[in-house]
């Protein structure tokens, strides 16, 4: 039975403890998609607060991946001198980081150029986005697969102990997954086989660049949460072929844009009994496979992660939103301190990560500045 504050191995990489910080989209990349030092301070915070594994929001493997405005990049060794600076930090705090990889497909609020097309596995148009995307060719599947690898490369010249493929929420990846994005009639659609065939030839890819003793993740919808969508049959299928060719953890998500409440940040999240949303799906996957499973999704009290790894429904947990208003909250938990997390799920924050500051949580500001105006009242 595990714990929280229990050790783990992945490949070479050891955490002090089972607690993640899933991949956030923070809104302070620099122009071009540089790490910026107010996200290098951000995350620093989180190495301070006992995280046991950091993993960065979402970085675009080529220009025309990119989703958000002030994303991170790995599309360029120009990246690589900030990304360095870092690593340096979260290591010198004690900490462990990994970086998330992504091509956004369709899914991107930029505006399409002819440069720079929106590119998915069939010309199908997305009612979310507003956006039909190019259908690609295996030339361009080809250069994507090998811009996956070349990134991974950088990820692991910068110093980070581990990268993540994104293979959930409906980004590039996931659409090659889903059948309802997925109408191909080559060799990379139809039959599960041949849809998750561009994700096993990026893993591949990936897994040649950086070698058999560098950490490998995914993170991987095990159900879309859609009518015609990724289903957790095909997701059992793709989880157990990765776990034969090698991959060394999986970070169980769910849903896409498309299914608004049962996407993978939902809202609302008061009671232990809404918590852990995808418990019952990262069950019967780490019931198929032996390596181990991450599960994200409305977790915020130490009760429930405690009740996740000793059941052995998961063997390491994952938070986003409860990290971004505390990012000590790992610390105030070892310490003793054992209230749930103080988020409720309101999503304020990412509105925050749009505004020119990046992100941070509305609530905690709000509630910081009531506590500066009551001690001036006081003093006076």
């Amino acid at each position: 039975m595990a714990e929280l504050f229990d050790e783990i191995r992945i490949n070479s990489m050891t955490l002090k403890n089972r607690s993640v910080r899933s991949a956030t989209w923070a809104g302070m990349a620099e122009h071009g998609g540089r790490c910026s030092m107010r996200l290098i301070d951000l995350i620093e915070k989180l190495a301070r607060g006992d995280v046991g594994l950091i993993i960065t929001g979402f970085a675009y493997v080529m220009p025309n991946g990119q989703a958000l405005t002030r994303q991170l990049g790995i599309y360029d060794d120009a990246m690589i001198p900030n990304l360095i600076r870092l690593t340096k930090r979260v290591h010198a705090a004690n900490g462990k980081i990994a970086m998330q990889i992504v091509h956004a497909g369709v899914q991107t609020v930029l505006r399409v150029r002819k440069d720079r097309p929106a590119w998915g596995p069939s010309a199908i148009y997305d009612s979310t986005y507003q956006k039909t995307p190019k259908a690609m060719t295996q030339r361009e599947i080809k250069e994507t697969v090998q811009a996956f690898a070349h990134a991974a490369d950088r990820v692991k010249r910068a110093g980070f102990d581990a990268v993540q493929l994104h293979g959930a929420h409906g980004y590039l990846v996931s659409q090659y997954l889903s059948p309802i994005r997925n109408r191909r009639t080559d060799k990379y659609g139809g039959p599960i086989e041949n849809r998750a065939r561009f994700l096993f030839e990026i893993y591949r890819a990936v897994r040649k660049c950086v070698g058999k003793d560098f950490p490998v993740l995914i993170k991987l919808n095990a159900k879309d949460f859609v009518r015609g969508g990724l289903n957790q049959k095909d997701a059992l299928f793709v989880a157990r072929r990765l776990e034969e060719m090698g991959i060394d953890a999986i970070e169980i998500s769910g849903g896409i844009p498309a299914a608004g409440d049962l996407g993978p940040a939902r809202p609302k999240i008061r009671t232990a009994d809404q918590e852990a949303y995808f418990l019952s799906l990262a069950k019967k996957i780490n019931k198929q496979v032996s390596i181990p499973i991450i599960l994200v999704g409305g977790i915020r009290s130490f009760k429930t992660v405690n009740h996740i790894l000793k059941t052995g429904a998961a063997d390491l947990v994952s938070m986003s939103r409860p990290l971004i208003r505390e990012p000590d909250l790992i610390k105030r938990w070892k310490e003793g301190d054992r209230k749930k997390a103080k988020c409720v799920s309101c999503g304020q924050c990412f509105q925050a990560a749009r505004s020119p500051e990046g992100l941070y949580c509305m609530r905690e500001r709000l509630a910081q500045t009531r506590k500066i105006l009551q001690s001036k009242g006081k003093a006076r």
